[in-house]
Formats: C-alpha cells, sequence, structure tokens
C-alpha cells in the first residue's frame, strides 16, 4: 500500500540540522521504531513538504531527504522578537520568576486570541524579550528514515489526528494551525 490521502503512515527518523561552515550536523530529534512518528497522510498535521516527500512510498521504504529552510519553518525574522513590559507577566502582583525565565518556552496568546510559543531571551528590570520564530526557522531540515507502516487510517484515527500534532497527541483545535508544529514535534 502507498502512501497517499487519509492513509495512517509510521516512520522512524533522525532529524539532522545544521552543518554549515564545515561543521557536523546536529542530531535535532529522533524517531524510532519503538516510538514512531505517526500520522494520518493529507489531514494537514504535517509540514506539506515532509508529506510531498513521502508521497507514494510504501512500508519499509527508506527516505533521506532535506527540506530547505523556506519549505519548513520559514526564515529566522528579526521582527518576531518582541519586548514586552514585564508587569504583563505577574500573578497577583509579582513577577512569574519560575516560569518566565531566560530559555523557557512560554504558550502566548495575540490580541486576536491566537496561541503561540515564544522563548524567553532575556528578563531585565523592565522587559522581558522574546523570540516567536518557530525553533527551527532559519533551518534546512535533513531528515533520514524508514517508512514503518502504511495502512487505511480507521475512523478514530481520523478523529483523534484531526485535531492533533504530529502524533503527540496535543490539541491544536485552539486555532494554530498543526502544520506548524503547535507541539514542538519538529516537523
Amino acid at each position: 500500500m502507498k502512501i497517499t490521502d487519509k492513509k495512517f503512515v509510521a516512520a522512524s527518523y533522525d532529524l539532522y540540522v545544521g552543518g554549515e561552515d564545515g561543521q557536523a550536523p546536529e542530531l535535532m530529534e529522533k524517531a524510532t521504531e519503538e516510538m514512531p512518528l505517526t500520522f494520518v497522510y493529507g489531514t494537514g498535521m504535517m509540514l506539506e513538504s515532509f508529506e510531498s516527500q513521502l508521497k507514494d512510498m510504501q512500508a519499509g521504504d527508506p527516505f533521506d531527504f532535506v527540506l530547505p529552510s523556506n519549505t519548513a519553518y520559514g526564515e529566522y525574522e528579526e521582527e518576531r522578537v518582541a519586548e514586552l513590559p514585564k508587569s504583563i507577566f505577574e500573578v497577583e502582583g509579582k513577577f512569574d520568576a519560575e516560569n518566565i525565565a531566560v530559555d523557557k518556552m512560554v504558550p502566548m496568546m495575540t490580541a486576536e486570541g491566537q496561541r503561540l510559543d515564544g522563548m524567553v531571551l532575556e528578563v531585565t528590570d523592565e522587559i522581558v524579550r522574546m523570540d516567536f520564530n518557530h525553533p527551527l526557522a532559519g533551518e534546512d531540515l535533513h531528515f533520514v528514515g524508514k517508512v514503518l507502516e502504511v495502512r487505511d487510517a480507521t475512523d478514530e484515527e481520523m478523529e483523534q489526528f484531526m485535531g492533533s500534532c504530529s502524533g503527540c497527541g496535543q490539541d491544536c483545535s485552539d486555532g494554530q494551525d498543526a502544520s506548524q508544529g503547535c507541539c514542538g514535534c519538529g516537523c
């Protein structure tokens, strides 16, 4: 059976980023045969460019491809780094230093009600500087793996995966585009 729309797919892979300027690429993420990536093809759960690379593959087929950043999570955009007043992170009049700290990912909400995650870059007396780029923005994604299973998706899987991201089970029904990696699965 080939990977086409509404097929359940399980795959193992290693995801590498970097490797420019003579440096070795960094292993960013791994989906093993014991804990594979699972998704329903063609439902908008995965990056379109990722799915297009797997189209028509079958169980047992190996893959090795690179998604350029402009077809993955986009280029890194400086304008997606924001300085926010420290006061908006107060709980009962006190700054939430436990959850708002450098290198922590913080779920936020836009004025329009869209959920997005921001990485805390800096905390000063007055501001919190956050980066709202996807963690893999600006990176070419190199996937090396194997298709483990392809079959018709069950009704339950269609229902389960239509509102989740990349097989991790995180609910993206809050309006965030699941194809943009709402749960940080990386693809």
